[in-house]
């Protein structure tokens, strides 16, 4: 007997404590520097430190244009580190989170990785500490554990699959297929996305993005009526209620292609605002809106974004470029396994675009 999705779920709930951060900028001054020298310093250091910048669809748009600028790369979290893996540079600077730059020293074993902030971390990676959520696949040792690219290398090497927004459904549903059950993490939201598009059985651990998990669906709604021509893009790690507004749901790639190919003269996007500068960039003649994200009738256009990932700045960068500092590494056995995990995704990806 087939059971009703929200009975196939069940809520592992335990109580997570993200520390407080300071989000203030504390990179050290350089007093004599405007943004064009600063800009010129760091194409330099790139050049002497053999180094190249790689920059998620979130950060400023000065930092994604600079990534660019200097031969560099643009995109979200499996594909910088793909990149990094490929390009001949020795040292790989990531312009995101400090997930991100575990995934490129998961991927890059020889090459230096470097973070802008080393204090950027992510509310999903937070909200699953490797060892509660070790304890609890322990507690569940019939499920293949499957968790999103937002987490620790230490939870990569925990699993038996790591993957993205943009191919978790299809993994999910193979797996479902062979008659396997899932225990998922850390998202919630994108998990019963997953689940909803599948059938899978899945057990679901209790984590969110604070960003995502903000966009009001009543607001949302009351923002349609006024854009009644708009196109609404949503990311699957929004509630369920935002989902079910959307015209496309998809991964940060997937909204940003839909922006330019569908016919809508503009867009409601629900995610972090950060994407806008590349659909801004790909689409100049469209308009973009921001989902709104504070209150049932909100109507906010600045607050959909992240506080982490706003701490990448060019100064640190400047920073990290000129001292050398906030390396990631890793111990190897942890890399290694986290890399197999990995390497599933990667591989069922090839064969994929194979078909």
């Amino acid at each position: 007997m087939n059971l009703p999705i929200n009975e196939k779920i069940v809520w592992y709930d335990t109580v997570k404590s993200i520390e407080k951060v300071n989000f203030l900028d504390n990179s050290q001054e350089l007093s004599g520097l405007n943004r064009t020298q600063l800009k010129n310093e760091i194409k330099k250091l790139l050049v002497e430190r053999n180094a190249v910048l790689i920059a998620h669809y979130y950060v400023s748009g000065g930092l994604q244009d600079l990534a660019e600028e200097t031969g560099g790369f643009v995109g979200d979290s499996l594909e910088m580190a793909r990149f990094g893996n490929n390009h001949p540079a020795t040292t790989l600077i990531v312009a995101g989170v400090k997930f991100m730059g575990e995934t490129a020293k998961i991927l890059s074993l020889e090459k230096t990785v470097l973070v802008i902030d080393k204090h950027a971390e992510c509310s999903l990676d937070l909200s699953a500490p490797i060892e509660e959520f070790s304890a609890f696949c322990d507690e569940h040792p019939d499920r293949t554990v499957v968790v999103y690219a937002n987490t620790s290398a230490a939870v990569k090497a925990r699993a038996d699959w790591v993957v993205t927004s943009s191919i978790a459904v299809d993994v999910v549903k193979k797996l479902h297929q062979e008659g396997q059950k899932i225990l998922w993490g850390p998202d919630k939201h994108l998990g019963h996305y997953i689940q909803q598009q599948t059938g899978a059985d899945m057990l679901l651990w209790n984590g969110s993005c604070i960003v995502h998990d903000a966009f009001k669906a009543t607001a949302m709604g009351e923002l349609k009526k006024q854009y009644s021509e708009a196109a609404v893009l949503v990311h699957p790690e929004s509630p369920a209620d935002v989902i079910a507004i959307a015209n496309v749901v998809g991964s940060t790639s997937k909204l940003i292609q839909a922006s330019q190919t569908l016919s809508n003269p503009s867009f409601i996007v629900a995610t972090d605002n950060g994407i806008l500068h590349r659909m801004k960039k790909l689409s100049p003649n469209k308009t973009f809106i921001e989902a709104p994200s504070a209150g049932a009738g909100a109507t906010c256009e600045s607050c959909a974004h992240c506080p982490w990932m706003a701490m990448n700045n060019l100064e640190r960068l400047y920073g990290v470029l000129n001292n050398r500092h906030n390396e990631i590494l890793l111990d190897e056995d942890t890399r290694r396994s986290a890399l197999e995990a990995t390497n599933r995704m990667i591989l069922f990806s090839r064969e994929q675009a194979d078909i």
